[in-house]
């Protein structure tokens, strides 16, 4: 079970936007990862729990941040409820989508392994709805993965595939690298893992 703390930060600027500290799981029935956010002052800012199955896709979302809260899963495209810090006025959305994403690594693992791309293969169109901070608002958008390759790299518990993605905002254009090993993101804008206490786990 990988055990660890991501950084966080602005991909403009790189002003420091808090950690996340994780553990995550693969299991029978498919994967599952929980995190606790802080921010850059050590306060707690947030979490992430997101349960995928063993096809990738959302099975149960739950999301807190500055006391609002989301909770989804994919149904007739993805379904979810936002609830506002006084409960008074939850809202519900549907979007005929693939998956959810947001500011977590767990979001970028999770579409790599819905999408379980080929090295070289064209790209894959992807749409997804975004919860975005402080307040978790949703607004769907849609990317295209490639998967530039794999490169298996020796350690000390044996040999890591890592996988090298490009991802497009269809939107604006905007490319990025994205860089997977099994179920922990090694390395993508505005996330830079800081410390793992044991290796990925490998998806069957």
């Amino acid at each position: 079970m990988p055990r660890g703390r991501y950084s966080l930060h602005d991909t403009h600027d790189r002003t420091p936007l808090g950690e996340e500290h994780f553990h995550c799981a693969i299991g029978p029935s498919g994967w599952r990862y929980v995190s606790q956010i802080t921010a850059p002052s050590g306060d707690h800012s947030g979490s992430v729990d997101l349960t995928t199955d063993e096809l990738g896709r959302p099975i149960r979302l739950e999301l807190h941040a500055a006391s609002w809260q989301v909770r989804g899963a994919a149904l007739e495209g993805v379904t979810w409820v936002r609830t506002d810090p006084t409960g008074a006025h939850a809202t519900e959305g549907n979007v005929r989508a693939h998956a959810f994403t947001g500011a977590s690594p767990a979001f970028l693992v999770a579409t790599a392994r819905l999408l379980r791309l080929t090295p070289g293969a064209p790209a894959t169109r992807v749409r997804l709805v975004a919860f975005t901070s402080p307040v978790l608002a949703p607004r769907t958008l849609d990317q295209s993965w490639a998967l530039l390759h794999s490169e298996a790299h020796d350690t000390d518990s044996g040999p890591l595939t890592v996988d090298a993605y490009q991802v497009t905002d269809l939107d604006t254009g905007e490319q990025q690298a994205v860089h997977i090993a099994g179920d922990v993101v090694l390395a993508a804008p505005g996330i830079e893992l800081e410390d793992l206490e044991s290796p990925p786990s490998t998806f069957p």
